[in-house]
Protein backbone atom coordinates (compact mmCIF):
# COMPACT_ATOMS: atom_id res chain seq x y z
CA UNK A 1 0.00 0.00 0.00
CA UNK A 2 1.39 3.82 -0.76
CA UNK A 3 2.52 5.48 2.04
CA UNK A 4 0.00 7.93 0.55
CA UNK A 5 -3.05 6.32 0.45
CA UNK A 6 -5.91 7.57 2.95
CA UNK A 7 -6.46 6.73 6.87
CA UNK A 8 -9.73 7.01 8.75
CA UNK A 9 -9.65 9.87 11.17
CA UNK A 10 -10.47 7.28 14.12
CA UNK A 11 -8.41 4.46 12.59
CA UNK A 12 -5.34 5.76 14.49
CA UNK A 13 -4.32 6.82 18.56
CA UNK A 14 -4.99 10.57 18.75
CA UNK A 15 -1.67 10.68 20.28
CA UNK A 16 0.57 9.57 17.12
CA UNK A 17 0.66 13.57 16.08
CA UNK A 18 1.94 14.39 19.97
CA UNK A 19 4.07 12.18 20.00
CA UNK A 20 5.62 12.84 16.72
CA UNK A 21 6.18 16.80 17.54
CA UNK A 22 7.54 15.98 21.21
CA UNK A 23 9.98 13.77 19.43
CA UNK A 24 10.70 15.89 16.28
CA UNK A 25 11.34 18.43 19.30
CA UNK A 26 13.76 16.64 21.37
CA UNK A 27 15.90 15.22 18.83
CA UNK A 28 16.35 18.53 16.93
CA UNK A 29 17.47 20.39 20.86
CA UNK A 30 19.51 16.93 21.94
CA UNK A 31 21.36 16.12 17.80
CA UNK A 32 23.28 18.43 15.94
CA UNK A 33 21.59 20.51 13.26
CA UNK A 34 24.65 21.17 11.08
CA UNK A 35 28.29 20.58 10.71
CA UNK A 36 31.38 22.91 9.12
CA UNK A 37 33.63 20.95 7.95
CA UNK A 38 37.11 21.98 6.37
CA UNK A 39 36.61 19.97 3.31
CA UNK A 40 34.54 17.26 1.69
CA UNK A 41 36.50 14.42 3.19
CA UNK A 42 37.59 15.71 6.80
CA UNK A 43 35.11 15.27 9.60
CA UNK A 44 33.74 18.47 10.75
CA UNK A 45 32.50 19.86 13.67
CA UNK A 46 28.97 19.66 14.82
CA UNK A 47 26.59 22.36 16.21
CA UNK A 48 23.16 22.33 18.09
CA UNK A 49 20.11 24.27 17.23
CA UNK A 50 21.05 26.73 19.60
CA UNK A 51 24.38 27.06 18.28
CA UNK A 52 23.38 27.31 14.76
CA UNK A 53 21.10 29.39 14.49
CA UNK A 54 20.84 31.15 17.66
CA UNK A 55 18.62 32.27 20.46
CA UNK A 56 15.99 33.77 18.14
CA UNK A 57 15.79 30.44 15.75
CA UNK A 58 15.98 28.13 18.49
CA UNK A 59 13.11 29.81 19.95
CA UNK A 60 11.14 30.01 17.01
CA UNK A 61 11.54 26.15 16.35
CA UNK A 62 10.84 25.25 19.68
CA UNK A 63 7.92 27.85 19.13
CA UNK A 64 6.32 26.24 16.12
CA UNK A 65 7.25 22.28 17.26
CA UNK A 66 5.47 23.13 20.85
CA UNK A 67 2.13 25.05 18.97
CA UNK A 68 2.05 21.60 16.54
CA UNK A 69 2.16 19.62 20.16
CA UNK A 70 -0.65 21.75 21.48
CA UNK A 71 -2.92 22.28 18.64
CA UNK A 72 -2.80 18.59 18.26
CA UNK A 73 -4.12 17.93 21.59
CA UNK A 74 -7.25 20.01 20.93
CA UNK A 75 -10.52 17.89 20.79
CA UNK A 76 -11.79 19.27 17.61
CA UNK A 77 -11.63 18.03 14.20
CA UNK A 78 -11.23 20.99 12.95
CA UNK A 79 -7.37 21.26 14.54
CA UNK A 80 -6.50 19.46 11.63
CA UNK A 81 -6.84 22.24 9.21
CA UNK A 82 -4.31 24.82 10.65
CA UNK A 83 -2.13 21.76 11.53
CA UNK A 84 -1.44 20.87 7.81
CA UNK A 85 -0.97 24.25 7.24
CA UNK A 86 1.69 24.50 10.01
CA UNK A 87 3.59 21.51 9.48
CA UNK A 88 3.20 22.55 5.55
CA UNK A 89 4.91 25.91 5.98
CA UNK A 90 7.43 24.46 8.35
CA UNK A 91 8.66 21.79 6.14
CA UNK A 92 8.87 24.30 2.89
CA UNK A 93 10.87 27.02 4.85
CA UNK A 94 13.48 24.32 6.65
CA UNK A 95 15.94 25.39 4.23
CA UNK A 96 16.12 28.68 5.69
CA UNK A 97 17.57 26.62 9.07
CA UNK A 98 20.84 25.85 6.68
CA UNK A 99 20.99 29.22 5.16
CA UNK A 100 21.01 30.65 8.65
CA UNK A 101 23.68 27.85 10.19
CA UNK A 102 26.40 28.39 7.56
CA UNK A 103 25.75 32.31 7.91
CA UNK A 104 26.88 32.62 11.37
CA UNK A 105 29.70 29.42 11.40
CA UNK A 106 31.32 28.94 7.56
CA UNK A 107 34.54 30.79 7.96
CA UNK A 108 35.14 33.16 5.49
CA UNK A 109 38.63 33.00 4.43
CA UNK A 110 38.28 29.32 4.09
CA UNK A 111 37.28 28.38 0.52
CA UNK A 112 37.24 24.54 1.08
CA UNK A 113 35.34 24.75 4.10
CA UNK A 114 31.39 23.55 3.86
CA UNK A 115 28.20 23.60 5.84
CA UNK A 116 26.82 20.21 5.83
CA UNK A 117 23.60 18.93 7.42
CA UNK A 118 23.25 16.92 10.68
CA UNK A 119 21.22 14.00 12.20
CA UNK A 120 19.26 16.74 13.92
CA UNK A 121 17.36 18.19 10.48
CA UNK A 122 17.29 14.84 9.38
CA UNK A 123 15.33 13.71 11.93
CA UNK A 124 13.38 17.00 11.85
CA UNK A 125 12.56 16.93 8.09
CA UNK A 126 11.87 13.25 8.60
CA UNK A 127 9.22 13.71 11.60
CA UNK A 128 7.42 16.66 10.03
CA UNK A 129 6.94 14.74 7.07
CA UNK A 130 4.82 11.87 8.96
CA UNK A 131 3.12 14.85 11.12
CA UNK A 132 2.48 15.69 7.38
CA UNK A 133 1.17 12.30 6.22
CA UNK A 134 -0.86 11.57 9.53
CA UNK A 135 -2.77 15.26 9.00
CA UNK A 136 -3.15 14.52 5.00
CA UNK A 137 -4.94 10.93 6.06
CA UNK A 138 -7.12 12.25 8.79
CA UNK A 139 -8.55 14.68 6.73
CA UNK A 140 -9.16 12.35 3.95
CA UNK A 141 -8.03 14.72 1.32
CA UNK A 142 -7.92 13.38 -2.04
CA UNK A 143 -4.82 12.66 -3.88
CA UNK A 144 -4.75 15.90 -6.04
CA UNK A 145 -3.97 17.58 -2.62
CA UNK A 146 -1.44 15.23 -1.54
CA UNK A 147 0.22 16.07 -4.91
CA UNK A 148 0.03 19.68 -4.98
CA UNK A 149 1.36 20.04 -1.27
CA UNK A 150 4.71 17.45 -2.27
CA UNK A 151 5.20 19.87 -5.41
CA UNK A 152 5.05 23.04 -3.19
CA UNK A 153 7.32 21.73 -0.83
CA UNK A 154 9.68 20.26 -3.04
CA UNK A 155 9.41 23.68 -5.49
CA UNK A 156 10.19 25.69 -2.73
CA UNK A 157 13.47 23.38 -1.38
CA UNK A 158 14.50 23.78 -5.17
CA UNK A 159 13.90 27.59 -5.16
CA UNK A 160 16.25 28.23 -1.97
CA UNK A 161 19.10 25.23 -2.57
CA UNK A 162 20.02 27.44 -5.96
CA UNK A 163 20.06 30.42 -3.65
CA UNK A 164 23.14 32.24 -3.12
CA UNK A 165 22.85 31.55 0.50
CA UNK A 166 23.08 27.56 0.47
CA UNK A 167 25.80 27.42 -2.32
CA UNK A 168 28.13 26.20 1.08
CA UNK A 169 26.09 23.31 1.54
CA UNK A 170 27.88 20.40 0.84
CA UNK A 171 25.31 18.71 -0.98
CA UNK A 172 24.77 21.61 -3.45
CA UNK A 173 28.51 22.12 -3.89
CA UNK A 174 28.96 18.22 -4.74
CA UNK A 175 25.82 18.86 -7.46
CA UNK A 176 27.44 22.38 -8.82
CA UNK A 177 30.72 20.43 -9.23
CA UNK A 178 29.02 17.92 -11.65
CA UNK A 179 25.84 18.79 -13.25
CA UNK A 180 26.30 17.34 -16.15
CA UNK A 181 27.17 13.86 -14.67
CA UNK A 182 24.10 14.38 -12.43
CA UNK A 183 21.98 14.85 -15.80
CA UNK A 184 23.10 12.42 -17.79
CA UNK A 185 22.76 9.82 -14.53
CA UNK A 186 19.07 11.32 -14.42
CA UNK A 187 18.27 10.31 -17.72
CA UNK A 188 20.38 6.95 -17.92
CA UNK A 189 18.32 5.76 -14.75
CA UNK A 190 15.01 6.86 -15.73
CA UNK A 191 16.05 5.27 -18.99
CA UNK A 192 16.95 1.75 -17.32
CA UNK A 193 14.43 1.79 -14.61
CA UNK A 194 11.09 2.55 -17.18
CA UNK A 195 12.80 0.73 -20.12
CA UNK A 196 12.96 -2.57 -17.89
CA UNK A 197 9.45 -1.99 -16.64
CA UNK A 198 7.95 -1.59 -19.96
CA UNK A 199 9.73 -4.48 -21.62
CA UNK A 200 8.89 -6.75 -18.23
CA UNK A 201 5.11 -5.31 -18.69
CA UNK A 202 5.02 -6.83 -22.22
CA UNK A 203 6.61 -10.10 -21.47
CA UNK A 204 4.35 -10.58 -18.06
CA UNK A 205 1.27 -9.78 -20.34
CA UNK A 206 1.73 -12.38 -22.73
CA UNK A 207 3.22 -14.87 -19.91
CA UNK A 208 0.34 -14.27 -18.23
CA UNK A 209 -2.30 -15.10 -21.11
CA UNK A 210 -0.68 -17.97 -21.65
CA UNK A 211 -1.05 -19.58 -18.43
CA UNK A 212 -4.79 -18.42 -18.51
CA UNK A 213 -5.24 -20.83 -21.61
CA UNK A 214 -2.65 -23.46 -20.68
CA UNK A 215 -2.83 -24.88 -16.96
CA UNK A 216 0.03 -27.08 -17.88
CA UNK A 217 2.30 -23.65 -18.29
CA UNK A 218 1.16 -21.93 -14.96
CA UNK A 219 3.72 -24.18 -12.57
CA UNK A 220 6.68 -23.72 -15.30
CA UNK A 221 5.81 -20.04 -15.64
CA UNK A 222 5.81 -19.32 -12.21
CA UNK A 223 8.43 -21.59 -10.68
CA UNK A 224 10.57 -19.66 -13.34
CA UNK A 225 9.83 -15.82 -12.63
CA UNK A 226 9.80 -16.91 -9.01
CA UNK A 227 13.71 -18.54 -9.25
CA UNK A 228 14.74 -15.60 -10.81
CA UNK A 229 13.52 -13.31 -8.01
CA UNK A 230 15.46 -15.34 -5.54
CA UNK A 231 19.05 -14.84 -7.25
CA UNK A 232 20.90 -11.73 -5.31
CA UNK A 233 21.23 -8.91 -8.06
CA UNK A 234 24.50 -8.42 -7.24
CA UNK A 235 25.12 -12.17 -8.81
CA UNK A 236 22.38 -11.82 -11.63
CA UNK A 237 24.96 -8.75 -12.90
CA UNK A 238 28.08 -11.12 -12.47
CA UNK A 239 26.51 -13.84 -14.27
CA UNK A 240 25.16 -11.70 -17.31
CA UNK A 241 29.18 -10.61 -17.99
CA UNK A 242 30.80 -13.59 -19.60
CA UNK A 243 27.84 -14.86 -22.08
CA UNK A 244 27.28 -11.16 -22.87
CA UNK A 245 30.90 -10.58 -23.48
CA UNK A 246 31.38 -14.08 -25.35
CA UNK A 247 28.07 -12.20 -27.83
CA UNK A 248 30.03 -9.21 -28.14
CA UNK A 249 33.26 -10.88 -29.38
CA UNK A 250 31.28 -13.08 -31.96
CA UNK A 251 29.07 -11.07 -33.56
CA UNK A 252 30.73 -7.37 -33.85
CA UNK A 253 27.15 -6.00 -34.64
CA UNK A 254 26.06 -6.39 -31.08
CA UNK A 255 29.36 -4.68 -29.67
CA UNK A 256 28.83 -1.80 -32.25
CA UNK A 257 24.95 -1.69 -30.85
CA UNK A 258 26.71 -1.21 -27.03
CA UNK A 259 26.41 -4.87 -26.07
CA UNK A 260 28.95 -5.92 -24.61
CA UNK A 261 29.69 -7.60 -20.85
CA UNK A 262 29.55 -4.67 -18.39
CA UNK A 263 27.08 -0.99 -19.16
CA UNK A 264 23.34 -1.06 -19.72
CA UNK A 265 23.04 -4.21 -21.66
CA UNK A 266 23.83 -6.59 -18.43
CA UNK A 267 21.73 -4.01 -16.42
CA UNK A 268 18.33 -4.15 -18.43
CA UNK A 269 18.32 -7.75 -18.53
CA UNK A 270 18.49 -8.27 -14.83
CA UNK A 271 16.03 -5.74 -14.29
CA UNK A 272 13.59 -7.33 -16.58
CA UNK A 273 14.33 -10.62 -14.94
CA UNK A 274 13.78 -8.64 -11.41
CA UNK A 275 10.24 -7.46 -12.61
CA UNK A 276 8.50 -10.45 -14.15
CA UNK A 277 7.44 -11.99 -10.89
CA UNK A 278 5.13 -9.17 -9.82
CA UNK A 279 4.24 -8.11 -13.01
CA UNK A 280 3.00 -11.84 -14.11
CA UNK A 281 1.63 -12.78 -10.75
CA UNK A 282 -0.71 -9.66 -10.67
CA UNK A 283 -2.11 -9.69 -14.12
CA UNK A 284 -2.80 -13.44 -13.97
CA UNK A 285 -4.27 -12.75 -10.83
CA UNK A 286 -6.19 -9.83 -11.79
CA UNK A 287 -7.32 -11.98 -15.07
CA UNK A 288 -8.48 -14.46 -12.97
CA UNK A 289 -10.63 -13.25 -10.87
CA UNK A 290 -13.22 -11.63 -12.87
CA UNK A 291 -16.59 -13.01 -11.80
CA UNK A 292 -17.72 -15.22 -14.39
CA UNK A 293 -21.31 -14.06 -13.60
CA UNK A 294 -20.27 -11.31 -15.68
CA UNK A 295 -18.99 -13.23 -18.12
CA UNK A 296 -22.10 -15.04 -18.99
CA UNK A 297 -24.05 -11.69 -18.72
CA UNK A 298 -21.89 -10.49 -21.53
CA UNK A 299 -22.08 -13.67 -23.18
CA UNK A 300 -25.72 -13.12 -23.07
CA UNK A 301 -25.72 -9.48 -24.94
CA UNK A 302 -23.97 -10.91 -27.81
CA UNK A 303 -20.46 -10.73 -27.08
CA UNK A 304 -17.84 -12.65 -28.19
CA UNK A 305 -15.04 -13.81 -26.32
CA UNK A 306 -12.42 -10.97 -28.06
CA UNK A 307 -15.07 -8.17 -26.61
CA UNK A 308 -15.33 -9.71 -23.50
CA UNK A 309 -11.70 -9.75 -22.77
CA UNK A 310 -11.32 -5.89 -24.10
CA UNK A 311 -14.43 -4.81 -22.93
CA UNK A 312 -15.04 -6.08 -19.94
CA UNK A 313 -12.00 -8.57 -18.53
CA UNK A 314 -9.37 -6.26 -18.84
CA UNK A 315 -10.73 -2.81 -17.68
CA UNK A 316 -12.00 -4.52 -14.48
CA UNK A 317 -8.50 -6.46 -14.06
CA UNK A 318 -6.45 -2.63 -15.06
CA UNK A 319 -6.26 -1.58 -11.05
CA UNK A 320 -4.60 -4.90 -10.39
CA UNK A 321 -2.35 -5.14 -13.21
CA UNK A 322 -1.50 -1.07 -12.33
CA UNK A 323 -0.78 -1.96 -8.59
CA UNK A 324 1.67 -4.80 -10.35
CA UNK A 325 3.42 -2.45 -12.56
CA UNK A 326 4.05 0.10 -9.19
CA UNK A 327 6.03 -2.89 -7.20
CA UNK A 328 7.67 -3.67 -10.19
CA UNK A 329 8.81 0.39 -10.74
CA UNK A 330 9.87 1.31 -7.36
CA UNK A 331 11.91 -1.66 -7.35
CA UNK A 332 13.47 -1.25 -10.64
CA UNK A 333 14.69 2.39 -9.23
CA UNK A 334 16.50 0.84 -6.89
CA UNK A 335 18.37 -1.81 -8.12
CA UNK A 336 18.75 0.46 -11.19
CA UNK A 337 21.52 1.68 -8.18
CA UNK A 338 23.40 -1.12 -7.90
CA UNK A 339 23.50 -1.37 -11.45
CA UNK A 340 26.21 0.97 -11.37
CA UNK A 341 28.51 -1.53 -10.26
CA UNK A 342 28.60 -2.95 -13.72
CA UNK A 343 28.95 0.07 -15.62
CA UNK A 344 25.79 1.03 -16.13
CA UNK A 345 25.52 4.88 -15.04
CA UNK A 346 22.72 6.11 -13.20
CA UNK A 347 22.54 7.68 -9.60
CA UNK A 348 24.08 4.34 -8.18
CA UNK A 349 27.22 5.83 -9.75
CA UNK A 350 27.25 9.00 -7.97
CA UNK A 351 26.72 6.44 -4.58
CA UNK A 352 29.74 4.07 -5.20
CA UNK A 353 32.07 7.26 -5.84
CA UNK A 354 31.05 8.98 -2.42
CA UNK A 355 31.81 5.29 -0.68
CA UNK A 356 34.81 4.93 -2.41
CA UNK A 357 36.41 8.54 -1.43
CA UNK A 358 34.07 8.47 1.97
CA UNK A 359 31.93 11.35 0.76
CA UNK A 360 29.24 10.84 2.55
CA UNK A 361 27.49 14.11 0.57
CA UNK A 362 28.16 12.55 -2.70
CA UNK A 363 26.49 9.11 -1.27
CA UNK A 364 23.58 11.73 -0.66
CA UNK A 365 23.43 13.35 -4.25
CA UNK A 366 22.86 9.71 -5.94
CA UNK A 367 20.92 8.23 -2.73
CA UNK A 368 17.81 11.35 -2.61
CA UNK A 369 17.37 11.61 -6.41
CA UNK A 370 16.53 7.86 -6.24
CA UNK A 371 14.47 7.77 -3.10
CA UNK A 372 12.53 11.15 -4.62
CA UNK A 373 11.89 8.70 -7.89
CA UNK A 374 10.53 6.33 -6.15
CA UNK A 375 8.18 8.08 -4.06
CA UNK A 376 6.79 9.92 -7.14
CA UNK A 377 6.40 6.94 -9.12
CA UNK A 378 4.60 5.14 -6.23
CA UNK A 379 2.18 8.43 -5.65
CA UNK A 380 1.54 8.66 -9.24
CA UNK A 381 0.54 5.10 -10.11
CA UNK A 382 -1.76 4.67 -7.00
CA UNK A 383 -3.32 7.35 -8.16
CA UNK A 384 -3.35 5.84 -11.45
CA UNK A 385 -5.12 2.58 -9.84
CA UNK A 386 -7.38 4.62 -8.14
CA UNK A 387 -8.64 6.26 -10.64
CA UNK A 388 -9.15 3.01 -12.61
CA UNK A 389 -11.11 1.46 -10.28
CA UNK A 390 -14.81 0.92 -11.24
CA UNK A 391 -17.59 2.55 -9.59
CA UNK A 392 -20.88 1.22 -8.24
CA UNK A 393 -23.53 1.58 -9.88
CA UNK A 394 -25.98 3.46 -7.97
CA UNK A 395 -30.09 3.44 -7.50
Amino acid sequence: MSIFSSVSPDSLPNRVLPVLGVLALALVWFLDLGVIQPNRIVPGTGHGLLSAVGGIGAGLVTVILAGCVLMSLLPVRRRYLPLLVLVGLSLALMPLLLDVFASRHLPENAPYARSSIGAGFWCLLFLLSLMLIEILGRLGSGRGLQLLILAAICGSWLWMLQGDGLESLSLVREFNARPEKFEQALWTHLALAFGAVSISACLAFVLALKMIRSTAWRRPILGAVSFLQTIPSLAVFGLLIAPLSALAAAFPALQAMGIRGIGWAPALLALVAYSLLPMVRNTFVALTEVPETLADAGRGMGMNEKQLFFKLKLPLALPVIVEGVRITTIQAIGLTAVAALIGAGGFGSFIFQGLGQAAMDLVLLGALPTIALALLADALLTMLADSLKPIPATA
